[in-house]
């Protein structure tokens, strides 16, 4: 939406929604402290929208209640990670209601002027649909997986690539101690930036990502590669959203209402089967939602404290419907509606990809 003349700016409102990231909480304090220092009162809406439907689970947010959380990880307004809300009716002690039709109606009954929506491809969505119903808001982009498009990166990927690169790290003196393979299955459900970047960092021989389906005779191929001229050992990063070629991703659980699908078992499936091909003992670890947790790495803190503070200028500039977008050296506002719906996949002429293929990485392919 284009931006227009917001003459009145008195109380915003501002929620986290999706999988916590590192690097909420610096959103948050950079939204209060942007807010108040030009004479605008925020409110925190707890649990994302839920914070629009239920009363208490609304409050309002000083500088002193942001005071010390800029290090800390998760979202001190917490978050739901669920399916489109707008589906079914939601249920209250005053009554059942239609889903928009109440965060519309709570947005109102609060005061509030614009909204912050911080969250990820779910939580944009969804933002989008309140913004085409007249709420005037920005959103913030959040993920770890960094598959926004619009945006060269999100807060929370760095942290997460940085742990997972860590981990990488301490598996190799293991797997070479054991002359082992060693498989190593990070967070990416449906994009291997995580994989990527941590495998290259972390010195992987093998990346198997969910842009590129793998064949296990090719990665077999490749470690008895390794073996022969005298490397005892391989390290294999897979994105849990991976798949091998005419197959499917591991699935714990189907997705069902309200429910994404959940992802899982890429990582042990891949060593069974690698075990069983190269006769080599192997192991696998999963880091799970160790990626997702503590202390945002100073990239991660600086960008999460730039895009709060942008949010915020946009607001007063009335540009809604926005989406706030790391286009480096700078950050600006890309249309919701260019963003919603889509996904950021790994390009396979990447750079990235290129290099990690020339120093004789395998994709499986």
């Amino acid at each position: 939406m284009a931006p227009r003349l917001m003459p009145t700016l008195k109380k915003i409102g501002v929620l986290t929604g999706g999988g916590d990231a590192p690097g909420l909480n610096a959103v948050i304090r950079a939204v209060v402290k942007a807010a108040h220092n030009t004479g605008v009162a925020v409110l925190g809406l707890e649990d994302s929208f839920d914070g629009l439907i239920y009363p208490d689970k609304a409050r309002p947010l000083t500088p002193r209640d942001v005071t010390g959380i800029l290090r800390r990880g998760g979202t001190i307004l917490g978050t739901v990670n669920r399916g489109n809300p707008f589906a079914v009716p939601i249920t209250t002690p005053e009554g059942t209601f239609d889903y928009a039709e109440r965060v519309v109606e709570m947005f109102r009954a609060h005061g509030l002027d614009a909204l912050v929506c911080i969250g990820g491809d779910g939580t944009l969505a969804i933002s989008y649909e309140f913004a085409r119903r007249g709420i005037p808001l920005v959103g913030v982009p959040k993920t770890i997986d960094n598959d926004i498009v619009g945006t060269t990166s999100c807060f929370g990927f760095d942290t997460a690539v940085s742990f997972a690169t860590d981990a990488i790290d301490r598996l190799h003196t293991t797997a070479e101690a054991h002359r082992r393979i060693l498989v190593v299955e990070v967070m990416g459900r449906y994009t291997g930036w995580i994989a990527l970047h941590s495998g290259v960092a972390g010195g992987a021989d093998v990346i198997l990502i969910p842009e590129i389906p793998y064949d296990l005779d090719k990665v077999s191929e490749c470690i008895a590669a390794r073996d022969q001229w005298g490397a005892r050992f391989s390290i294999v990063v897979i994105a849990e959203g991976a798949k091998p070629k005419g197959g499917q991703a591991s699935l714990v659980e189907g997705a069902r209402e309200g429910h994404v699908e959940r992802l899982g078992g890429a990582g042990m499936t891949c060593s069974k089967e690698l075990e069983k091909r190269t006769g080599k003992e192997t192991r696998h670890v999963v880091l799970g939602h160790l990626q997702r947790g503590g202390t945002p790495t100073a990239f991660d803190r600086t960008l999460a404290t730039r895009f709060g503070g942008k949010a915020v200028e946009l607001l007063l500039q009335g540009h809604f419907g926005a989406m706030v977008a790391n286009h480096p050296p700078d950050l600006v506002a890309v249309p919701l509606q260019d963003v919603v719906g889509k996904t950021k996949l790994v390009p396979l002429d990447s750079d990235l990809v290129r290099t990690a293929r020339a120093l004789g990485v395998s994709f499986g392919d």
